[in-house]
Order: C-alpha cells, then structure tokens, then sequence
C-alpha cells in the first residue's frame, strides 16, 4: 500500500496497523495526502506483534510509524509529525495552519471531536469553505474522517442515521466530500466490509468465551 515517493526509500516510512482502524486510517491519509511513499504492516485483531510491543512499549497500541527504524506513537501526534517532515511541496497540503494560532485552534478542537458539537466546528472551522481546513484537508479532517467508515457502519448496524442530512447538512455534506478526496478513497473501510468485520469478530469472542 503505498503511494508516489518522495521519501527515497520505501522501507524508511512503514506503518503498524489495522486496516479497520480509524486511528491508523489517520495516519494513512496523512502520508498520501503529502505523497510519501510507505509500508503497511497489517497486525492481527487480537494479538500484538514483536514489532508492535517493541515500538510502542508504553501503551501497546496501533498505529505505529516506523521512519527509518525510529518508531513515532499516537495517531494524531504521528499526523503532525508527518506535516512537519514532509512540508507542503511540489502541490502537497499543509495540514496544520502555518501560524501558532490557528494550530493551536486546530489542536483544540481535534481533542473535542468526539464531543456533540461538530456541526458548530465545521462551520467555525471552515469559514464557509469545503473542509475543516479549509480549501484542502487539514488536521481536523483527519481527525474525525478516519471514523466515518465507522460512523456508517454503526448506522447500518443500529439502524439510526447519525449524520442526518436535516440536523447536520454541512457535516453530512463535508463527510461525502472527505470521503470522495483521492487520497481517502480507498483508505476509510467500505461501511458494509466494517459490518462484516465486527459480525466475524463478535463470532470469534463467543467462540472464545464459550464454556468448554
């Protein structure tokens, strides 16, 4: 899984993750969005890697980046970390704003993403524009986008519409935008193949927590 190289060597940059994992799908985004060439190493749903524990000693947890054998943990640390190796060139986006003020603006609101108020976000955010970012994606983009594959796999699953088109028209419309953009196309999961992943796993749990 990689995409046009402008990191030379395309073993320097490799990512440890799970293609079901909004947290890892940030960091994907990030590295195709500035067209750094890279290295997927898929983990396995339920087990840890040598690699994984080795590189993310503290908390065990994917994503990973691997640039030139240093390991980089969290994913929205990890997001920055790429803005700043890799800065906007030959037509790649900033994802961060330029000035102190609008990162740290930026940085506030991906802490309160998970929060209620993400229609008000976008369109402070956005100023009217077609993303949090504004012309391009941006940091806050990323942040939340990397969960809509599993926003409308919830929707499918409990049968609730969480985007609603009447209670949120500039979120739901962002969300159709994001997940259009060339460079998350084929990176936020398909919501039928996320349905069918948490069926597979919910299986495999009882299966083993069955009484033997």
């Amino acid at each position: 899984m990689s995409s046009t190289n402008s990191s030379g060597d395309p073993a320097a940059v490799r990512v440890v993750g799970g293609w079901a994992s909004p947290f890892v799908n940030r960091v994907v985004v990030a590295l195709k969005l500035k067209g750094v060439e890279h290295e997927m190493l898929q983990e396995t749903v339920g087990k840890k890697s040598e690699l994984l524990l080795r590189s993310n000693p503290v908390h065990k947890k994917i994503p990973v980046l691997l640039h030139h054998g240093k390991p980089i943990a969290e994913s929205l640390i990890i997001v920055e970390y790429i803005d700043e190796v890799w800065p906007a060139s030959n037509g790649a986006p900033s994802i961060l704003p330029r000035d102190p003020y609008g990162r740290a603006v930026e940085r506030f609101w991906a802490k309160y993403i998970d929060d209620k108020h993400l229609e008000e976000a976008f369109v402070k955010c956005s100023q009217g524009k077609q993303y949090f970012g504004g012309d391009n994606i941006g940091y806050l983009d990323i942040a939340l986008g990397s969960f809509l594959g599993w926003i409308r796999a919830v929707e499918k699953i409990a049968g609730v519409e969480l985007l609603d088109e009447a209670k949120v028209p500039n979120l739901a419309a962002w969300a159709d935008r994001f997940c259009a953009h060339t460079a998350v196309v084929d990176v936020v999961p398909d919501a039928d193949r996320l349905v069918e992943f948490t069926v597979q796993h919910a299986a495999l749990l009882r299966a083993v927590n069955a009484p033997k």
